[in-house]
């Protein structure tokens, strides 16, 4: 019997099977890739500290901290920030305060988005016991690259505080506008306004000026100087209406 003769049977099956590994080889060439998930969105950190020590004639210490966060994702934005500063001349108190906000967007498209936005701040050298606003509203970018941010935002808001010993809380507007610009991957620049009336009696507003540069020493450590200026029409009673700060210090990235 000659051990190399096939059977027709046999012939038909070895057709089969090329048939059906043809399909499968032809599907698999079909099918596309599974796309691969994409990261989520890492948060930029960042913590700096000032710290002012004078000792002789005069008698002076000074601290400030602050902490900023931000994320951005496709459709959604967050940003929050803490700040607090502490400071002694010859032994008296002279400053002391602490700011907090936070704020979300939601993106429509790549300019346009609508936003939330809680801030509060304590300042007890000018009698601001508590003053806490919340705001929604929209906003615009009119320019966004990868160098330069150009937006402005507006909405309503309401404000509650206690402002000279005396509680009050009121329905204000919120107009905000914010720039920055990085000259490199190592300095930048950053200025914000924040102006926000009382809807009764626009006489009473507080209007927010903060200008900033940073420049890197290394991949995480930075230099910043920021100058804010706080204006309150209505200040409490024997406070000033106007406080201005410049600031230097060592920011972290982390």
């Amino acid at each position: 019997m000659d051990r190399f003769h096939h059977t027709p049977n046999d012939a038909r099956l070895t057709v089969v099977l090329a048939a059906l590994a043809a399909a499968v080889l032809n599907v698999s060439a079909q099918t596309p890739a599974a796309t691969p998930t994409p990261p989520k969105p890492a948060w930029e950190q960042s913590a700096s500290l000032g710290f002012t020590l004078t000792k002789g004639n005069s008698d002076n210490i000074l601290f400030t901290a602050d902490y900023r966060a931000a994320r951005k994702a496709s459709q959604t934005e967050i940003a929050l920030g803490l700040d607090a500063s502490y400071g002694e001349d010859n032994g008296k108190k002279n400053n002391e305060q602490f700011g907090a906000f936070g704020q979300f967007n939601w993106l429509f498209n790549e300019r346009f988005y609508a936003y939330g936005r809680l801030q509060g701040l304590h300042d007890s050298i000018a009698d601001v016991e508590y003053r806490v606003t919340v705001s929604p509203g929209a906003g615009y970018y009119f320019i966004k690259n990868g160098k330069t941010l150009l937006s402005a935002e507006a909405g309503p808001g309401y404000t509650f505080e206690r402002l000279g010993g005396h509680n009050r809380d009121y329905a204000s507007l919120r107009i905000g506008e914010k720039f920055e610009h990085k000259f490199n991957d190592k300095t930048r620049v950053w200025q914000g306004l924040e102006f926000l009336p009382e809807v009764n009696d626009f006489s009473n507003y507080i209007a927010t000026l903060e200008v900033g540069l940073e420049t890197a020493l290394t991949d995480k450590i930075s230099l910043r100087v920021t100058v804010r200026d706080i204006y309150n029409s209505a200040p409490a009673p024997g406070r000033d209406k106007n406080d201005f700060r410049l600031v230097t210090g060592v920011a972290v990235k982390f």
